[in-house]
C-alpha cells in the first residue's frame, strides 16, 4: 500500500514537472510572437484584417503576429477565461461599451503611455470619450465607429413621390411614422400588407433601441444618491410606446423584422417586402452593394431628429491584456494596423466611419456615394451613453434588457409591468457588480 502511494505521488510529480516545462516552452514560443485576436467576419473585412497583418510580418520577421480568429458571439466567454487563467492575446478586436467593464476589474493595460502622442491627437474626441475610464486611462484604440442609420428604398420613394429629408430640414419620428405608413401597401386591406413601410430588428433589441432613444430624449439610466441604475420614466414609455404603435395599430412595420437580428431584415429589403431598414448600422451598406439587384436603388436618409439627432458612441477597438508580456511591441503593431492608410481600408471594408480626424475630412468619406457623408456626418453627433464604464452592463444587457424588449414587444406586456421588471431585474444585476 505504502509503495502504491508513493508509486502515485512520484506519477503526480511527473506530471506537474511536464506540465510546468509545456506550458514554459509554450511562453517561450509566444514570447517570439504578437497574439492577435480579431473579430472581422465580412468577406472584405476579413481580406483586410489578413492583409495587413502579413504586410507586418513581412516588416517584422522577428517579432510576427499570429492571426487568431474570433467571432462575435463567442469573444465575450473566451475573454472571461484568458482573463482568469492569465493565458492571454498580446492584442484583441472588440467593442468599447464591454472593454471599459475590463478595465475597471482590472484586466487591461492603459494604453495611454503606449500610444504615439501623433496617433492619439488624430482620433476624434467622441471615440477617446468612448473607452476613457474615470481616472482617465484608456482601455483601447478605438478604430471604427459604429453608427445607426436609416437605409430606404429609392424606388419606393419616388413612386409615392416622397422627397428624402436634408441636413437643414431632418425628419421627426412623427414624419417617419407618417412616411411608413404611406409605404405600406396592403391591397386587400386584410390587415396584413404585402410591402411594409418599414422594419427593425429587435431580436436583440437593447443597443438600437439605448441607441436611438437618446435623441428622442430617452436614456433609460439616471444618477440616483450617487449610483447608476436603470430608471424607466414616461419618456421612455412615450418612445417605446411610440414604436409598438408603429408596428400594432399602424402596422406599417413588419411584425417578422421584430423578432429578427438586424442582419435577419436585410432580405426582405433587397426583395422589396418592406422599404426603410430602421435603426440599421452603417455597416448593412456592404450587404447591400455585394446582394442586392442592379434595379434596386438604396440610400441612406440624414438622421432622424426629434430632441437632437444624437447616438451613443461605439466604438470597435483594440485592447491589450494587462497580463501580456509583450505591451509595447503589441502597441507597435497597433499603431501600424491603425496607421492612416490601414484605417481608410478598414473602414471602407467594414463600412463604418474611421476614428482619424484626417480620414473623416477626406474626400472618400465626404462622398454621397453610398450614403458615406451622412454616416460621417454623425461622427460629430455621437456621446457617451450612460451606460458606458457601468460595471456589469454586458450582463445587464443579455440577460434583463433583450428578454424584456423582446417580450414587450411582442405585446405580452403592459407599459406598467415592463418598468416594474425592468428597475427591478437591473437592480438585481448591477447590485452584484458594486464594489
Amino acid at each position: 500500500m505504502k509503495s502504491k502511494k508513493i508509486f502515485c505521488f512520484v506519477k503526480r510529480l511527473l506530471i506537474f514537472l511536464l506540465s510546468v516545462f509545456a506550458y514554459g516552452c509554450a511562453e517561450n514560443e509566444r514570447g517570439d510572437k504578437i497574439v492577435f485576436v480579431s473579430l472581422a467576419w465580412q468577406e472584405q473585412s476579413l481580406a483586410t484584417h489578413k492583409s495587413i497583418v502579413a504586410e507586418w510580418n513581412e516588416l517584422h520577421a522577428d517579432k510576427p503576429v499570429e492571426y487568431v480568429q474570433s467571432n462575435w458571439n463567442s469573444i465575450h466567454d473566451y475573454l472571461i477565461t484568458s482573463f482568469e487563467t492569465g493565458d492571454v492575446p498580446d492584442v484583441f478586436h472588440y467593442e468599447s461599451s464591454i472593454i471599459v467593464d475590463f478595465a475597471l476589474r482590472g484586466n487591461l493595460a492603459n494604453m495611454d503611455t503606449l500610444l504615439s502622442d501623433e496617433f492619439k491627437r488624430d482620433i476624434h474626441e467622441s471615440a477617446w470619450k468612448s473607452v476613457k475610464s474615470a481616472d482617465g486611462s484608456i482601455s483601447g484604440a478605438p478604430f471604427l465607429l459604429e453608427s445607426m442609420v436609416v437605409i430606404y428604398n429609392q424606388n419606393h420613394f419616388r413612386e409615392r413621390g416622397i422627397v428624402p429629408p436634408t441636413f437643414e430640414e431632418p425628419w421627426d419620428w412623427n414624419k417617419l411614422r407618417e412616411i411608413a405608413k404611406a409605404l405600406t401597401i396592403d391591397s386587400n386591406k386584410d390587415g396584413w400588407p404585402e410591402r411594409y413601410g418599414a422594419s427593425i430588428g429587435l431580436r436583440s433589441s437593447a443597443n438600437i433601441l439605448l441607441n436611438l432613444g437618446i435623441g428622442y430624449g430617452s436614456d433609460f439610466f439616471e444618477n440616483k444618491n450617487n449610483e447608476r441604475g436603470v430608471v424607466i420614466d414616461s419618456v421612455d414609455i412615450q418612445y417605446l410606446n411610440m414604436i409598438k404603435e408603429i408596428i400594432f395599430e399602424d402596422k406599417s412595420i413588419s411584425p417578422t423584422s421584430v423578432t429578427q437580428s438586424g442582419p435577419g431584415t436585410i432580405p426582405s429589403f433587397i426583395n422589396g417586402k418592406n422599404s426603410m431598414l430602421i435603426g440599421i448600422g452603417t455597416w448593412a451598406r456592404q450587404q447591400l452593394v455585394e446582394n442586392a439587384p442592379q434595379e434596386l436603388e438604396w440610400g441612406v436618409l440624414v438622421p432622424i431628429k426629434e430632441k437632437n439627432q444624437n447616438q451613443a458612441a461605439n466604438s470597435q477597438t483594440l485592447s491589450i491584456p494587462a497580463k501580456s508580456k509583450n505591451k509595447k511591441d503589441a502597441a507597435k503593431f497597433i499603431e501600424f494596423f491603425l496607421s492612416k492608410e490601414n484605417m481608410a481600408k478598414l473602414a471602407k471594408s467594414d463600412w463604418m466611419s474611421p476614428t482619424r480626424i484626417s480620414l473623416l475630412q477626406s474626400d472618400q468619406f465626404q462622398t454621397p456615394q453610398y450614403g458615406w457623408a451622412i454616416c460621417t456626418y454623425i461622427v460629430d453627433k455621437l456621446i457617451v451613453g450612460k451606460w458606458l464604464t457601468l460595471p456589469g452592463y454586458a450582463e445587464w444587457k443579455s440577460r434583463v434588457a433583450n428578454p424584456l424588449f423582446q417580450e414587450y414587444f411582442s405585446n405580452r406586456m403592459s407599459s406598467k409591468e415592463f418598468k416594474l421588471r425592468m428597475e427591478e431585474e437591473s437592480k438585481y444585476v448591477f447590485s452584484r457588480y458594486k464594489r
